[in-house]
């Protein structure tokens, strides 16, 4: 038989006495064996009380309540009597609601039948939070889950605990940290981030994408969640996370007290030991859910403000997070957050490209309603241009040929730029279309446009409106003015004539059934007639000056004497005003005269 002898010294009035004592090794084997299954025994933790109070568990049952019979007494009025129990069959421990009025929860959820234990668990019967822990069955290398939807990820900041144990703070530097420490490990990691990332532009996949390659950075990493701020609310929201271990609850906990540190602070924060920690005292957010050691760090971008913040954690008592883990972690958030705010300007420049070709295809749709050929008159010269400060305008005008007597000249500009206007312009050029092919009267006309573009009026957008009815019998024509600028007439004798402005009316889509006037003017030969948009005549340059209502009527009397001639003049001579600054609105003329 083989022996252990042991020497222990004892002194007994200075003189030093060692005893030998001998015990068989087979004892000694069978006694260290007994004390290893007690360390790696399955074990309920109570926590509660700011202690984490263990419980070790036999193969058999054993029943939790408020009697002092039971096998595992909870004081607490809440918890039953003989509230649960927890029992072993089939080399599995089980958990038993036993009718309690409160109910057992296992990991969020109410128990309503047997359920299984398995290590990592977390147990509720009242306010009693317990732990199970069955080392001895954990997964070594279990599949790791990565979750990256919109919905609930069930991540909770814990707002009833202000405290938090806060180890170590490192200086986001930058948003990569101090560089010069450690730079080799941390340049290796971020090339490895760039790496997995490389040609992600999806935000949804980018987001799960970091926490794979941070669990991969970090092997001994248990949980991990992304929160990015809500740029509407300024709250921020999970928007993914992940489990190394499957244990069937997928909540997560962030201590608001670390959260509010990394976000106002812009550091990255350890904390070590959280749940043995006393100063956490024990609550929820750290303690039920065994976090040995927690990261978190923002996500801070060019701009040097948080996009968001990355936290993960461990569950290990052994592998716990150290200072340079910290320091890693922040040079790969760094790294994260420019990829982040890379993946968003490719989504926004995504977005535009969208909206740019909608925008052409909506230009193409507007300039479908305005007339590609004019109808040919022995007599006249019809000349007509538009250009729209943006891709879509609000400016309109119309040559409808009514019949071979009567020709209608319509003209219009709506309030604003841009898409609205353009909506409204195609609404007044419908109207116009339907209208004139009823009714011949200029007046009557108008007032039936006006009408009905009044029934479906949006707030603020009223068309400043001409129409003009053209007998090419007798060369009369009869104006209707709704707000416009008077047309120039042009004459033989280089003279500029223009209508009185008391026969100008409100405009159109303003007041409903408003009487309009009519001007009647007997077109001579030679006589040229222009109407224009405030986009011709407040046409600015670099030094803000106006093109000018009085510079347009001079430039219009040096002008060729000639329709098509007069408009391309005037335009070209606007634009020379404007020496290369962009028009500001858009810029619609037209031009028609009588041959000589």
């Amino acid at each position: 038989m083989n022996w252990i002898v042991g020497v222990h010294w004892l002194n007994f009035s200075d003189h030093w006495f060692h005893p030998i004592y001998s015990f068989p090794f087979e004892s000694v084997c069978k006694t260290a064996s007994k004390i290893k299954q007690s360390v790696v025994m399955p074990k309920l933790v109570i926590l509660q009380g700011g202690q984490a109070v263990p419980h070790l568990l036999p193969e058999n049952d054993v029943v939790i309540g408020r009697l002092p019979e039971c096998d595992l007494q909870l004081d607490s009025n809440m918890v039953s009597r003989r509230h649960a129990k927890v029992s072993y069959s089939g080399n599995a421990f089980q958990l038993e609601d036993m009718g309690s009025g409160n109910g057992t929860f296992l990991n969020g959820k109410r128990i309503e039948k047997t359920e299984v234990l398995t290590h990592g668990d977390r147990l509720k019967l009242g306010p009693i939070l317990l732990r199970f822990e069955d080392e001895a069955h954990s997964k070594t290398e279990p599949e790791a889950e990565t979750y990256d939807d919109h919905g609930d990820f069930g991540v909770d900041v814990d707002t009833e605990s202000e405290s938090g144990t806060i180890m170590g703070v490192v200086d986001n530097a930058s948003g990569f940290g101090l560089l010069d420490v450690r730079p080799e490990v941390k340049l290796k990691a971020i090339i490895e981030i760039s790496r997995a990332l490389a040609g992600t532009t999806e935000i949804e996949k980018l987001l799960p994408k970091i926490l794979d390659t941070l669990f991969g950075i970090f092997p001994h990493a248990d949980r991990g969640c992304i929160l990015i701020k809500n740029e509407e609310t300024g709250k921020m929201v999970p928007r993914a996370i992940k489990h190394r271990h499957n244990t069937g609850d997928d909540s997560v906990k962030l201590s608001k007290t670390i959260l509010n540190s990394v976000l106002e602070e812009r550091k990255g924060i350890l904390s070590a030991d959280a749940a043995t920690d006393a100063r956490f005292e024990a609550s929820e957010s750290i303690s039920s859910l065994t976090i040995r050691s927690m990261m978190c760090v923002p996500l801070l971008g060019l701009s040097g403000e948080p996009l968001g913040v990355i936290n993960i954690d461990t569950q290990n008592p052994i592998s716990q997070f150290r200072q340079e883990d910290l320091d890693l972690l922040l040079a790969v958030a760094g790294q994260a957050a420019l990829s982040y705010e890379s993946a968003k300007l490719m989504v926004s420049f995504a977005e535009k490209q969208k909206q740019d070709s909608e925008m052409q295809i909506a230009r193409s749709v507007q300039h479908a309603l305005l007339p590609e050929d004019f109808p040919v008159i022995p007599e006249y010269e019809i000349f007509a241009s538009y250009e729209s400060a943006q891709e879509v305008g609000g400016d309109y005008y119309d040559i409808i040929k009514l019949d071979d007597d009567n020709l209608c000249l319509a003209f219009g500009d709506v309030a604003g730029k841009g898409v609205p206007a353009a909506l409204v312009m195609s609404r007044l050029s419908s109207v116009v279309r339907s209208t004139m092919t009823f009714v011949k009267d200029a007046r009557e006309a108008v007032c039936e446009i006006n009408n009905h573009m009044c029934a479906k009026a949006v707030e603020g957008r009223f068309v400043t409106f001409v129409l003009i009815v053209l007998n090419l019998k007798d060369n009369t024509m009869t104006c209707v003015n709704a707000g416009h600028m008077s047309p120039m007439i042009l004459q033989a004798d280089k003279q500029v004539v223009e209508f009185s402005e008391d026969s100008v009316g409100i405009p159109i889509g303003v007041l409903e059934d408003y009487p309009y006037e009519v001007v009647s003017y007997s077109i001579k030969p030679g006589d040229i007639l222009t109407i224009y948009t405030d986009g011709v005549s407040e046409a600015m340059n670099y030094e803000n000056e106006l093109y000018g209502m009085e510079h347009l009527r001079n430039f219009v009397k040096q002008a060729t004497p000639n329709a098509t001639d007069l408009g391309k003049e005037v335009l070209a001579d606007v634009k020379r005003h404007a020496a290369g600054r962009p028009q500001n609105d858009d810029i619609t003329l037209m031009s028609f005269g009588r041959k000589l």
